[in-house]
């Protein structure tokens, strides 16, 4: 697959990412006060987002191709990786804090003793997330090739537009 194309869609799975990820940023602030009940009511609209995890495989596979296929240009080739790394990074933050979290709540079914804590981990590791999903999709941004060498853009745009 060349070059445009994987770089691409690495911007368009991870500003996927980034709609959800940032949702659940700003609804922090209103969330974390909520009654018991009134946070279990809304919880319940996240049912079904675990099919979005097709997006974050897509972005984590796009992101790594695209470092693959950049690794000879080091500057965009460390944008690349920084951006994948990030995404890594949120993977790393889901699976050890927000994941236990909805195990402990049966995907926030039930509220056990101690639930504030577990809303406090769910809603915090999430941000975390979002600002890791947004430094990926800024670091995507700077790994376009040919950025600030006037004659790698030319080279790079000619060659797009032979084809």
């Amino acid at each position: 697959m060349s070059l445009p194309i994987v770089h691409t869609l690495s911007l368009v799975f991870v500003a996927l990412l980034l709609g959800p990820s940032l949702g659940h940023l700003f609804e922090l602030p209103n969330k974390v006060g909520l009654s018991r009940q009134d946070y279990l009511t809304v919880q319940q609209i996240y049912r079904g987002w675990a099919l979005f995890g097709f997006v974050v495989g897509a972005a984590l596979l796009s992101t790594l191709g695209l470092t693959v296929q950049l690794w000879s240009r080091s500057r965009p080739a460390r944008s690349a990786l920084t951006a994948f790394l990030c995404l890594v990074g949120t993977q790393v933050i889901f699976w050890t804090w927000t994941y236990p979290a909805n195990v402990a709540t049966d995907n926030w079914t039930i509220l056990p003793d101690g639930w504030t804590n577990l809303r406090a981990q769910w809603e915090y590791s999430h941000a975390a997330g979002a600002g890791l999903n947004f430094a990926a999709f800024l670091a995507l941004i700077q790994a376009w090739p040919g950025r600030g060498k006037p004659e790698q853009q030319r080279s790079i745009g000619s060659t797009t537009e032979a084809k």
